[in-house]
């Protein structure tokens, strides 16, 4: 057992919870628990299966796949914004 907890231990690590959450909440928690380990697992293995699709062999895009596009560099007038007043000057004004 983790952490080296036993029978009394563990029930009441499980009381404790049960008082902290209620009893009516629990069931909702517990479903809520098993959508998001279903959803990761899922998508751990969507990414596994995207390495193996990115392997050297493989195209580079996916067929029908936008090309992203990229943005010109700003002029250099818009580039720098001006100075901002010193702490002093703004209370004065």
């Amino acid at each position: 057992m983790p952490f080296n907890l036993r029978g009394p231990e563990l029930l009441v690590l499980v009381l404790i919870i049960l008082l902290l959450f209620g009893a009516k909440r629990l069931p909702d928690v517990a479903r809520g628990l098993g959508r998001s380990l279903r959803i990761l697992k899922s998508e751990t293995k969507d990414l596994h299966g995207t390495d193996a699709a990115e392997a050297p062999d493989a195209p580079a895009a996916v067929d029908g796949a936008a090309p992203q596009a990229t943005l010109p560099p700003a002029p250099a007038s818009e580039a720098a914004p001006a100075p901002a007043k010193p702490q002093a000057e703004r209370a004065e004004s």
